[in-house]
């Protein structure tokens, strides 16, 4: 009975212990959720540059890495690419975005057709 108990406690805390192992992120979020607070929370603290800057190391953090990028880092970063007027270098990162997520081609259609990105 005692021999029993025991192990039906070791399995129970090797369950658990497996259980807190797996706590892997699906995405390689980098900077990209710390950019976009200090964006809405500190307007003017996070300008169009740094945050090229930022978004373009973490992709190539989550690129060496095998990691998957999160949704939307792509199109902020093209929105960033279109606030420094780099229509190309904006259009490319909307379709990477649009190629990594099917589900924001509506969205980001919208973005490549306003007439900021057209150079108007």
């Amino acid at each position: 009975m005692f021999n029993q108990s025991r192990l039906v406690v070791g399995i129970a805390c090797l369950v658990l212990l497996t259980g807190c192992a797996t706590n892997k992120s699906l995405y390689h979020w980098g900077s990209y959720q710390q950019v976009i607070l200090d964006s809405y929370a500190q307007p003017g603290s996070a300008d169009s540059l740094m945050q090229i800057n930022t978004l373009t190391a973490d992709i190539q953090k989550a690129e060496s890495s095998e990691a998957k990028i999160p949704p939307g880092l792509y199109a902020q970063l093209g929105l960033m690419y279109a606030q420094q007027g780099m229509s190309q270098d904006s259009k490319l990162a909307f379709l990477k975005e649009k190629e990594l997520f099917p589900e924001s081609a509506r969205f980001i259609d919208g973005l490549i057709n306003s007439n900021k990105l057209k150079g108007k």
